[in-house]
């Protein structure tokens, strides 16, 4: 017997390898296959994969000016504002220790309670949601970042109610099947959009007063102060420096190159660290100087003073109610849909029951971290998809989420190398991820116009208005409307007059469960509510019945998992 193979039989006979259920240890429950260090193998490629969330989310939300104030009445952005910009920088370097520590906090507390191989980290779509749409670019929107942050709080709150009930599993279904599909693509366009810009992008296209935008990839200097790129278009250095880390990003994901993000961000970064440039992040400016001063101390630690616990429960104004209604309903159905494509991947499902185990604790676990990501001055944390990556390397178990938290908390460390990397390296990973996100398009049952143009309506409407909560009312309502009208037709003529090529979907594709809206609907309503409200009540109101489901932890059987499965395999119905 080898090194490895006596420590992973010495983990698996512990009490550990019992609580996490690792194949060959006392669990009547165990996991077959499961080895300690093949969870540690898994639980280091999920972080590689997911790493970019650290650089990527905090220069997301620092756009939104975080706590600093904007005191120049001339320039309400306080755009070139020295003052200002130093502030941003500090809110920054806040803002990565934050979002590694939420990371960090929200995986171990999965792994812990749930026993299950998922991370959890800030949502890519909610974050620039929070940013763009209800803070405002250097928080120039209706709502304050501290009120924002109230809002997240509170529906963190609301998501663990909800989960504790069951009643998410019913809100997530009474959503319209093309709007949940098409909600993912929106989101993924609007990701894009952002990753094609100057703030927080490589600059290519930029503000037109006629047409409200154009081609940009103009150097800084030939920018106006609305972002208008006045002359020598295309010829940015930086702009075509992105475009080269796009280029890398989509090869090596094409070749299904681990970390690829990643490793693209890392690769364009180092490139720009280079000073007496074009393409420099630490031009020779007051910022710049001040940016190289940081990012020469590598290994820093700092507490986090100006985002910690800065909450304005300030309900007052609509916005705020729209705002926290968006994130709970976006939360609602990204987690729903990663959680279950993940354990669907993973072979977690019951094809019975139409649960995963362990299902109720992961959307608890998620919506705990929630609330504690608004004390961080951070946007919804949510379950990520990375985290089949790591499941594709074997992990099976929460000792993967636990290596990926504390890989995650090492990071923590190395601020100044996070702060470091510029918007020219992270807008190629969101153009990439919103290209991914677009995949769920296809889905949409496009051959009925009841599902066709609300569809439509929710993924344009995203990007365009610039929120993803306009996004959804116009797909909702139109929805609503649309089919109300057919329904009402049909009933007044008893079925004379009927809508062309009127068909539905189901709610969650399954090759195991017929795509038929009604049998559908009636095959997974034993999965309306939580396990252990549905044994509650057989115990109080069915006590003598013996054909009581006693299987609240169904042991998994590993061989329904095909190990030649990979991220493109996934049934992703929604990704945020």
């Amino acid at each position: 017997m080898g090194r490895i193979s006596k420590l992973n039989h010495y983990v698996a006979a512990s009490p550990i390898g019992k609580y996490f259920r690792l194949d060959g240890s006392l669990s009547p429950l165990s996991r077959e296959g499961t080895k300690f260090t093949t969870e540690v193998r898994a639980g280091i490629a999920t972080f590689f994969t997911m790493a970019y969330i650290i650089t990527v989310n905090s220069a997301i939300i620092a756009d939104s000016g975080g706590s600093c104030e904007c005191n120049n009445k001339l320039n309400k952005s306080c755009i070139g504002d020295e003052t200002y910009e130093k502030c941003l920088g500090t809110i920054k370097h806040d803002l990565i220790i934050s979002t590694a520590l939420i990371t960090c906090i929200g995986t171990t507390i999965m792994g812990l309670f749930s026993n299950l191989p998922i991370a959890l980290a800030p949502g890519m779509g909610l974050n620039a949601y929070f940013t763009y749409t209800v803070v405002g670019y250097h928080g120039n929107g209706k709502i304050s970042y501290k009120a924002a942050l109230s809002a997240v709080f509170l529906e963190g709150i609301l998501f663990v109610i909800l989960s504790i009930l069951g009643i998410r599993q019913y809100l997530a279904r009474i959503i319209p099947m093309s709007i949940k599909t098409a909600t993912g693509t929106g989101i993924g366009l609007f990701l894009t959009f952002i990753g094609l810009q100057k703030s927080a992008g490589i600059g290519l296209i930029s503000y037109d007063p006629s047409t409200l935008v154009t081609l940009g990839g103009c150097p800084q200097i030939d920018l106006d102060e609305t972002g208008r790129c006045l002359n020598h278009h295309m010829e940015s250095a930086t702009t075509w420096l992105g475009i080269f880390g796009f280029i890398i990003i989509t090869i090596l994901t094409l070749y299904k190159v681990k970390g690829s993000l990643s490793i693209g961000i890392i690769l364009i970064s180092i490139i720009s660290w280079f000073k007496n440039t074009s393409f420099t992040y630490f031009p020779d400016t007051k910022v710049g100087e001040n940016r190289f001063e940081f990012f020469k101390k590598v290994v820093s630690f700092h507490l986090v003073d100006n985002n910690l616990a800065v909450m304005n429960f300030d309900f007052s104004t609509s916005e705020v109610w729209v705002a926290l209604l968006t994130f709970l309903y976006v939360d609602i159905l990204d987690t729903t849909g990663t959680l279950y494509s993940i354990a669907k991947f993973g072979g977690y499902m019951n094809h019975e029951t139409g649960d995963f185990e362990g299902s109720t604790a992961a959307f608890i676990c998620d919506a705990i971290s929630i609330s504690i990501g608004a004390l961080f001055g951070i946007s919804p944390v949510t379950a990520f998809i990375e985290s089949s990556v790591g499941i594709n390397e074997g992990g099976r178990t929460g000792i993967t989420a636990l290596v990926t938290s504390f890989c995650f908390g090492i990071s923590i460390f190395f601020a100044p190398i996070f702060a470091s990397i510029p918007p020219w390296a992270t807008g190629p990973a969101l153009i990439v991820i919103g290209s991914m996100m677009a995949r769920s398009i296809k889905n949409i049952n496009w051959d009925y116009i009841g599902d066709s143009v609300p569809a439509f309506l929710t993924i344009a409407l995203m990007p365009l208005t610039y929120s993803i909560a306009y996004g959804l009312i116009a797909g909702i309502g139109s929805y609503i409307i649309i089919n109300t009208t057919v329904t009402l037709i049909n009933k007044l003529t008893k079925g004379y007059i009927k809508a062309s090529r009127k068909t539905f979907n189901g709610d969650w594709p399954d090759e195991n469960m017929t795509l038929d809206y009604n049998s559908q609907h009636l095959a997974n309503s034993v999965n309306l509510f939580p396990t252990w409200l549905v044994r509650s009540f057989k115990y109080l109101f069915n006590r003598n019945d013996d054909n009581v489901d006693n299987s609240e932890n169904p042991e998994i059987k590993m061989n329904d998992f095909d190990g030649n499965n990979n991220l493109n395999n996934l049934n992703v119905v929604n990704t945020v």
